[in-house]
């Protein structure tokens, strides 16, 4: 029996999330975000779950040779696109579709004299400030583009929506507008939605979707949705149960002192592995699937649990920190953090587990 910690991902959930996004946007095809490692869930394994999905995107050309070195040859699209010749040169090689979102990548397809030209899509920047050209030069722009012998095609026009997580927001309404108004006439595909346009604004839902975070089970809102599954499930065992005297303090600092005799539970995970040490006393794990208190502060390997609801709990019993039961969501919210860096932040001494 391991006592080391470990992440379990669900295909079946990953399968079950894509159509749930499909419900969300019937008549838009998906292009499933699948960079920084498949959101920390291991990208190989991920995108053969979710080879259904219309096409991939990932961040950085790095991630696009990953995935075609392992044989998937599905459309893929480099969401930063490329910043050199020699990035250029591979990314015609890979055959993968990039994103154009500033004038020195435009310099770069011009000078570049590629054997196999690249598909572009073109990214406005509706009000984010990140990364895009200003709505008012689309049509300049896409003309210019078609010009260029190292561009196949224009695949397409999208852009990124900044606010969408909060319903109450009326900037998300503005770049649909603005968006809009750049594409008028545009006899293109459309890009706009992330997860939280997916689920909470059906004008964004364009030609194109581009899930993230809702693949892999959390939510893009405030709170769980409870139509997602959890994709990871990040899980330990005990490996220590003690009797604690009223008034004695545990862990580093003495922050939580037992309000009466009881056991506590050591749970062989901390932030070392990836489980954040800002999460504060009573955050609910699952010992044998029964919540229990969070004490004390999490350490580098180890976090403690007030076991006083459960006596019976013994050394290797199972602890789910998050995931089957318990909400990515909701442990984020108590680290006042989002999901997306808990699971971005599980680290390479975890065990990874497919099923």
């Amino acid at each position: 029996m391991p006592f080391s910690p470990w992440i379990e991902i669900d295909r079946g959930a990953l399968r079950h999330n894509l159509e749930v996004v499909r419900g969300h946007a019937p008549h838009a095809r998906v292009m499933a975000v699948i960079k920084a490692n498949a959101y920390g869930h291991g990208v190989l394994p991920v995108a053969a779950a979710l080879d259904s999905a219309d096409a991939f995107a990932v961040a950085r050309i790095e991630e696009a040779a990953q995935l075609r070195e392992a044989g998937i040859d599905k459309r893929l699209l480099v969401l930063a696109g490329v910043h050199d010749s020699e990035e250029l040169a591979l990314a015609a090689k890979l055959g993968v579709e990039l994103v154009v979102h500033h004038r020195m990548q435009l310099t770069l397809l011009k000078q570049a004299g590629l054997a196999l030209p690249v598909a572009i899509w073109l990214k406005i920047d509706t009000g984010m400030n990140r990364l895009g050209f200003a709505p008012a030069d689309t049509h300049e722009l896409l003309k210019h583009i078609g010009g260029l012998s190292s561009v196949a095609t224009v695949a397409g026009v999208l852009t990124h929506l900044a606010n969408a997580d909060d319903p109450g927001d009326d900037f998300t309404e503005r770049q649909l507008r603005r968006f809009s108004k750049a594409t008028a006439d545009i006899d293109l595909p459309l890009s706009i939605a992330n997860s939280a346009g997916i689920m909470g604004w059906p004008s964004s839902h364009a030609d194109w979707v581009r899930p993230g975070i809702m693949l892999y089970g959390a939510a893009p809102f405030s709170g769980p949705a409870h139509e997602l599954r959890p994709a990871m499930t990040f899980g330990s065992r005990l490996i220590s149960v003690k009797m604690v005297q009223k008034g004695e303090p545990v862990g580093y600092g003495g922050i939580w002192q037992a309000s009466e005799t009881g056991p506590v539970g050591v749970v062989a995970a901390g932030y070392g592995d990836g489980y954040p040490r800002a999460v504060p006393s009573g955050m609910p794990v699952l010992v044998n699937g029964q919540r229990v208190p969070v004490v004390g502060r999490v350490s580098m390997d180890t976090l403690m649990v007030d076991l006083r609801s459960q006596p019976e709990a013994n050394v290797g019993d199972e602890v789910i920190l998050w995931g089957r039961g318990l909400s990515a969501d909701v442990i984020a919210e108590a680290a006042q953090t989002i999901p997306y860096t808990l699971f971005c932040g599980i680290t390479g001494r975890v065990e990874r587990r497919i099923r």
